[in-house]
This record gives C-alpha cells, structure tokens and sequence, in this order.
C-alpha cells in the first residue's frame, strides 16, 4: 500500500495537496504523520523523516522502494499510475490548463503564500482584514486568483475548476482554506467554489483531522499566542 508522510493537517499546506489528492480520489494509503515540533536538526520531527526524504520535509509518498518526495512530482506518479482516476481532464487542451496553473499554484503566490499561512482551525479574519488593506501583493495574488478560476468556472461550467475534480484543485484547496481563514474579499462566484471546495469529501476529512489536533505550534502562529 501507498505511504505518505504529511506534517500537521492545521498548518501543513503541502501536505494537504496530495493527501486530500488520494483521498478525494478513493486512492488506499497509509498516513504517517510526522508532527511539527520544530524543523531542527535533533527534531523528532527530522528523526521521523530520516532514511525517508532527502530533503527532510514533507510531504513524501513511499510506494515500495520508490520515494517520490515533491508534490507535483506525487501528483504526476499518482495520475499515471492510476490512469483510470482521471486525475487530469482527459481533454488535452484542458489537461494542459490544468498542468499550467497547478505549477502556477507549485511556485508562485508568494505574496499570499508568506502572508496568510494556512491555520484552518482559526479565525483570522482580522488579521486578514489588515493584510488587505496594507499588502497589496496579497490583493494581487488574490485578484489572480479571481481571474484565474472565474475564467475555468465559466469555460467548464464547474463545479470544479475543469467541471470534474483534478489535481488543480487538490493543489489550490490550501489557498481555500487561507480565503476562508482570513477572510480575504472575493466575488460570489468565486467564494461559492471555495465552498464546494471546503465541501468535498476528502477535504472535509482533512479539515476534520485539523480541528481535531489540538496541537498549538508557536512558531506556525504568528498572529496569535494561544490557540
């Protein structure tokens, strides 16, 4: 069985990609958390990915003796290695759109990305309401956003980005998860998918092991000191 080692479901976007990927997509796997304590050389947390991740981060799938350690790189092995998933629109000029903005997703945002980790368990909407008015490469990245997913909305019809659900949007359910967390302004239509993204199976399960954790991480929560 497929092996994927994710960080905390409350703060760890990258993990919440392919897990939510595998999940959504009624793909067997075995979980193995590797909890953030911190990202030190002595962590438990480095000790649980030793011998696994060259890069000691997660997340990582293990199938067999293959480690695929990236998460655009996870999500390639899963669609061809489960072809009949459709992980990808079988249309070609779709699956190109779809590769194109989930290495969007893979590398860019920054702005966002730095600004409003992803903490599902809080309410942030303060917060949010403070980097809106004084970060405006957070409203870039989000008026991005906007264009980006009311363009494919439109051209596919939804109810997802290319009507059925893809790797583009396992890729872009963290940054649901930050909209809704910080209560960053989008139109309607856009907050409507953010919803239906909340509301999909696999997501919902991994919101539910976030609210479940309980685990307060300092060094993840720089707008608060206690949970």
């Amino acid at each position: 069985m497929l092996k994927l080692y994710i960080g905390n479901k409350n703060y760890s976007s990258w993990s919440m990609r392919p897990w939510v990927l595998l999940r959504q997509a009624g793909i067997p796997f075995e979980e193995v958390l590797a909890r953030f304590d911190s990202f030190d050389a002595d962590s438990q947390f480095k000790a649980t990915l030793a011998g696994i991740s060259p890069t000691g981060k997660v997340p990582v799938l293990v199938d067999g003796d293959l480690t695929v350690w990236d998460t655009l790189a996870i999500a390639e092995y899963l669609a061809e290695t489960y072809p009949d998933k459709q992980l990808w629109p079988q249309d070609k000029a779709a699956r190109a759109q779809a590769r194109s903005i989930t290495a969007e997703m893979h590398s860019g945002f920054t702005a966002l990305r730095g600004a409003c980790p992803m903490n599902i368990e809080a309410d942030l909407a303060p917060q949010g309401a403070l980097l809106w008015r004084d970060k405006p490469a957070v409203r870039a990245d989000v008026q991005r956003l906007v264009d980006m997913w009311g363009g494919l909305l439109t051209q596919y019809g939804g109810p997802m980005l290319f009507g059925a659900f893809t790797i583009a949007d396992a890729f872009y359910a963290p940054v649901c998860m930050r909209l809704h967390s910080y209560g960053l302004p989008v139109p309607a239509h856009v907050a409507d998918y953010v919803q239906r993204v909340r509301a999909l199976p696999g997501v919902k399960a991994w919101i539910d092991g976030a609210l479940a954790e309980a685990d307060f991480r300092e060094f993840e929560e720089p707008y608060r000191l206690h949970r």
